[in-house]
């Protein structure tokens, strides 16, 4: 880091040959967006070199560069559900659309139970909503997860835990609508 901060461009394309695939793997398994994942890995090494001159040797290079990718991947999963919901607050059918009525509404409780689902999960504390996410949504072992969070299995299965019992209180009212039937 020493010679990245002194503009040494063969230590800076090191860095970036060394970490670049794992840094883009990561935030392609945590975005399911190749463009987005790349994207991300190119903001975590600009970081890096922004922050080079005032470096200090607290954590090793790839543990900082993978808590940046991290943390830039979940802000683009926030963003990305930002703007899920605002298009499914959007959404209106087109009437002269071959669709029958009964599609027609099953799409829209369909859409109705992917927006309160979201919202419940947007409701969870941070640390849930992020465990939540990656082994969910993302389909991520608890294993990946802890490692991307920074965090042990036990930790993360309990965040998992009592984030599955926040979305099931939060989510108990409406559940005839999301089972589709009335109970």
């Amino acid at each position: 880091m020493a010679r990245v901060a002194q503009g040494d461009e063969h230590a800076c394309r090191l860095l970036v040959h060394r970490h670049l695939n794992p840094l883009v793997g990561l935030a392609l398994r945590m975005t399911t967006n190749k463009s987005e994942a790349e994207d991300i890995a190119q903001e975590a090494f600009v970081r890096l070199w922004k922050q080079s001159h005032d470096w200090q040797a607290k954590a090793k290079i790839s543990t900082w560069l993978y808590r940046v990718a991290h943390n830039l991947a979940i802000d683009a999963i926030r963003r990305r559900e930002r703007q899920k919901l605002s298009v499914n607050d959007q959404v209106e059918i087109n009437e002269n659309t071959t669709c029958t009525q009964n599609n027609q509404d099953h799409m829209l409780h369909q859409q109705d139970i992917t927006r309160q689902i979201e919202t419940a999960i947007s409701h969870l504390p941070e640390r849930q909503r992020t465990a939540i996410t990656l082994v969910h949504h993302r389909d991520m072992s608890n294993k990946e997860a802890a490692h991307v969070m920074d965090i042990s299995v036990d930790a993360l299965e309990s965040l998992l835990a009592r984030g599955r019992k926040s979305l099931k209180k939060i989510l108990s009212e409406s559940r005839a609508d999301l089972l589709g039937a009335t109970l």
